[in-house]
C-alpha cells in the first residue's frame, strides 16, 4: 500500500478533528512515523490498524469515517496535480466512470506496485447506471463511495445517490455492485453521425498482422486462430490452443470469457503469460551485460510476457482481435523475453518509450547516486551540527542557568526572567594583597595564577552544589538558594567557604613562594535574581543582601570566614562559630558578626586554617585525615584543582605574551579589583 492513502487519512483526521486526535490515534495504533511518504510502500495492515483506532477515538461509524476520508481524498490529491487529471478524464460522469480503469493503468508508471481496483458500468439509463467495483482489498467500499460522490459534486456539479445492491467475496476479490442514481442525460444524447464516402480498400490478413505484430485473433470458444508476426516468433505453439491456457487476464478484474470481453471492449485489457517465455536465446557475456543486478536476481518473473491493449470484435470474422503491445519497463525485460527493438510496432511509441525509458533510467540512477552521496554528507553535517549545538548548550548553561536560558530561547523578555528569592546565602572571596602580588608578576603569570585558583573554586562549586555568579579580577562570588531554591543554602555556602580555605593552600605566589591567602565573607538574606540587558547577558543578583555580603568579605581577615548574624541563625549546631563582636560596617553601621572555625560532621575538617599571623600554621597547617572529600586530595593531588600550572601557561603563551614590564612600572592587570558592592547590589 502506497503512502498516498495513509497520508490522506492523516490529513483528513488532522483537518477535521485536530492534530491532537491524530497523535492519540497514532500512539494507540503503535505507529511511530507522524507522516508518510506518498511514493513509499507500507504494510497492508497499517491502514486497518489506524482506521480501527480512529473509529474508537473519534466515536464515529465505519461508514461515516471512510466516506468522509473518500470525500477528502479528491481535494487532498489536488496538491499533487491529480485534480487536473480527474477533471479531463471524461466529458460526462458516465465517461469518467468508464475511464477509471484506464486512469489506473496510466498511474502505474508512478506507482508500479499499485493494486488498483476495477470499475465496470452496465445497465445505463437516463436516471443512472449499475457500477461493478472489484478490488483485492477489503474494507474500502465506503471509501470508494465517498470518492465517487465527491467527484460527481466537484467536477460535474451533480448530486450522486449510491446504494450497495450486493457484496460478495470471490476467492481473493471483493465484488460490490452499486446502483448509482444521478442525472445521466448524456446517455440519451444522439451521437453525431459522420457522412463519408466509403471506398473498397481491401487489406490482407498478412498486412494486418505485420502492422500489429502482437495481435491475437481468437474465436468465441477462446481458441487462437492467428497471431502477429513478432508473437509468432516467441510463441509459435499458441495458434490452435485456447488463449486461457497461455495467458491470464490481469485487468480488468472479470472472468476471462468471450461474452465478458465483448461487453467491455471499452476497457484496456492486460494479459500475462502463464509460464515464462522460453526463447532459447544465447545469453552470452555481452548480452548479459544488459541485464541489471536486480533483473538477474528475479529473472523468471521478467521472462513472463505482458501485453496491454484493446479488444475489438471483428464482425466479418466473428472473432475477437486483441491489439496488444508488450509492456517493457526496460531493456532487461526485452532481453529476457527474447525480443528485439525491431520486433516492436512502428506505428506507436513502443520503441521510443523503450529507448527513452532506458536513458531516463540511467539518468535517474546517476541522480539517485548523487542524491545518496549528498544525503550522506547532509547526515554527517547534521551530526556535526548536533555536536556543536550540544557544545553550545553546555557553554551557555555554564554562563546562564538552564531554566533561565530556555526561557530566553523561547523569546521571553529578559526582565521577565527576574525572580524574588526570600532567603539565599551569598559568598564573596578575594585574594589578600592582590594588587601587590600583581606588581611583581607579568600579565601572563597573573592570568595563570587566577586560572589555577578559579579552576579549584569551580570544582568546589560542583562539589558543594552552589552556583557561581561571576568573577571580577580576584573576586569570586557564589550563591546558594538561587536560581534553584534550597532549604539548606547557608550550610552549602559555608561548606564551600571552608573548602576554599583548605584548597587555596595548594597554590603559591610565584614571586615569593608562599601560598596564596584569601578572605571570605558570607551573608544570608533576600535578593532579586535574573537577566538584565540584551547584549552579553549575565545572571545577576540585586539587593541589599549583596552589599552586606560584600562588606563581610571586605571586613574579613586573611584565611578566615566572616559570617553575619542572619547566616549564623540558619546554621545547625555542628558548625563551630566564634563571636567576633560588633564590627563597624560601611553603610550598615554596627553589626554583630562571627568567625566560622569549622564543622564537626560529615567527614569535613574540624578546624579552619589559622590567621596569617601564625606563620607556622600558615606554612604547614594541620591536615586532618578527612581533609579530602569525594576523592579530591587537596595536598597530595593538587592537579585536580589546578589542571594548568603557572609555568605551563607562561610557556605555551610565550609567543602572544606581552614583554615583562619594568619592575617599578605599574601593571594594568594588578589594578583590577572586584566589582564594587554598590554596583553589584544596586547601590546603598
Amino acid at each position: 500500500m502506497y503512502g498516498l492513502l495513509l497520508e490522506n487519512m492523516s490529513d483528513y483526521i488532522i483537518t477535521k478533528y485536530g492534530a491532537e486526535r491524530w497523535e492519540e490515534i497514532r500512539r494507540l495504533a503503535c505507529v511511530d512515523q507522524p507522516s508518510f511518504s506518498v511514493h513509499q510502500v507500507y504494510p497492508e495492515n497499517l491502514i486497518g490498524r489506524l482506521s480501527n483506532r480512529a473509529i474508537e477515538v473519534l466515536g464515529v461509524t465505519e461508514r461515516d469515517f471512510f466516506e468522509g476520508m473518500g470525500v477528502h481524498f479528491v481535494g487532498f490529491v489536488s496538491q499533487y496535480g491529480y485534480d487536473r487529471v480527474l477533471s479531463v478524464l471524461g466529458r460526462h460522469m458516465r465517461d469518467f466512470l468508464n475511464g477509471l480503469d484506464n486512469l489506473h493503468e496510466y498511474l502505474k508508471f508512478s506507482y508500479p506496485r499499485m493494486r488498483a481496483p476495477s470499475f465496470i458500468c452496465e445497465n445505463e439509463t437516463r436516471q443512472g447506471l449499475t457500477l461493478h467495483y472489484r478490488t483485492k482489498r477489503r474494507g474500502f467500499v465506503y471509501y470508494a463511495m465517498g470518492q465517487i460522490k465527491e467527484v460527481a459534486r466537484h467536477f460535474y456539479r451533480k448530486e450522486m445517490g449510491i446504494e450497495v445492491v450486493r457484496e460478495e467475496l470471490l476467492v481473493d476479490t471483493v465484488h460490490v455492485t452499486f446502483q448509482l442514481t444521478f442525472d445521466n442525460r448524456a446517455f440519451g444524447l444522439a451521437s453525431l453521425t459522420m457522412t463519408r464516402e466509403e471506398k473498397h480498400l481491401p487489406v490482407s490478413a498478412s498486412v494486418l498482422f505485420e502492422i500489429f505484430p502482437f495481435c491475437i485473433v481468437f474465436s468465441s470458444d477462446m481458441v487462437v486462430r492467428s497471431i502477429g508476426n513478432s508473437l509468432m516468433v516467441i510463441l509459435p505453439d499458441l495458434v490452435g490452443n485456447k488463449i486461457t491456457n497461455w495467458f491470464d487476464l490481469v485487468r480488468p478484474l472479470v472472468a476471462f470469457q468471450f461474452q465478458k470481453i465483448l461487453n467491455r471492449t471499452n476497457n484496456i485489457f492486460e494479459l500475462v503469460t502463464v509460464e515464462p517465455v522460453l526463447t532459447g536465446r544465447p545469453f552470452d557475456r555481452k548480452r548479459s551485460v544488459l541485464l541489471s543486478d536486480e533483473s538477474s536476481s528475479d529473472c523468471s518473473a521478467e521472462k513472463n510476457l505482458r501485453l496491454k491493449g484493446q479488444m475489438i470484435y471483428m464482425d466479418d470474422w466473428r472473432m475477437m482481435m486483441y491489439l496488444g503491445t508488450p509492456v517493457m519497463p526496460d531493456l532487461s525485460s526485452l532481453v529476457s523475453t527474447g525480443l528485439y527493438i525491431n520486433d516492436l510496432p512502428m506505428h506507436d511509441f513502443s520503441r521510443d518509450l523503450m529507448l527513452a525509458g532506458t536513458q531516463q533510467s540511467v539518468e535517474l540512477k546517476l541522480a539517485l547516486d548523487q542524491e545518496q552521496h549528498k544525503s550522506k554528507k547532509l547526515e554527517e553535517s547534521m551530526r556535526r551540527l548536533d555536536m556543536e549545538m550540544r557544545r553550545t548548550d553546555e557553554l551557555l548553561y555554564q554562563m546562564i542557568p538552564k531554566a533561565v536560558a530556555d526561557r530566553l530561547r523561547n523569546g521571553e523578555n529578559p526582565i521577565d526572567t527576574c525572580q524574588m528569592f526570600d532567603s539565599v546565602s551569598i559568598l564573596f572571596a578575594d585574594v589578600v594583597t592582590f594588587t601587590e602580588i600583581c606588581s611583581r608578576l607579568s600579565p601572563m603569570e597573573v592570568v595563570s595564577m587566577l586560572n589555577g585558583m578559579y579552576s579549584i573554586f569551580d570544582t568546589l562549586t560542583e562539589r558543594n552544589k552552589v552556583y557561581k555568579v561571576e568573577t571580577i579580577g580576584d573576586a569570586y562570588m557564589v550563591v546558594s538558594g538561587a536560581p534553584e531554591r534550597e532549604d539548606n543554602h547557608a550550610e552549602k555556602v559555608c561548606d564551600m567557604a571552608l573548602d576554599m580555605l583548605h584548597a587555596i593552600k595548594g597554590l603559591k605566589d610565584p614571586s615569593t613562594g608562599s601560598h596564596l591567602c584569601v578572605r571570605v565573607g558570607v551573608h544570608s538574606g533576600a535578593v532579586v535574581a535574573g537577566i538584565v540587558g540584551l547584549k552579553m547577558p549575565r545572571y545577576c543578583l540585586f539587593g541589599d543582601s549583596v552589599n552586606t555580603a560584600s562588606r563581610m568579605e571586605s571586613t574579613s581577615e586573611a584565611m578566615r570566614v566572616h559570617v553575619s548574624q542572619p547566616t549564623r541563625d540558619l546554621l545547625p549546631p555542628c558548625y563551630r562559630l566564634v563571636e567576633r563582636g560588633e564590627v563597624q560596617v560601611k553603610g550598615k553601621g554596627t553589626m554583630k558578626t562571627y568567625w566560622l572555625e569549622g564543622r564537626e560532621a560529615d567527614g569535613r575538617a574540624a578546624e579552619a586554617p589559622r590567621p596569617e599571623g601564625d606563620e607556622e600554621a600558615v606554612e604547614e597547617p594541620p591536615q586532618p585525615e578527612d581533609t579530602a572529600r569525594d576523592g579530591l586530595e587537596l595536598e597530595d593531588d593538587r592537579s585536580v584543582y589546578s589542571p594548568v600550572t603557572f609555568q605551563e601557561i607562561a610557556k605555551r603563551s610565550l609567543a602572544s605574551s606581552p614583554k615583562r614590564q619594568a619592575a617599578g612600572r605599574s601593571n594594568s592587570t594588578g589594578s583590577v579589583r572586584p566589582l564594587s558592592s554598590d554596583v553589584v547590589g544596586g547601590g546603598e
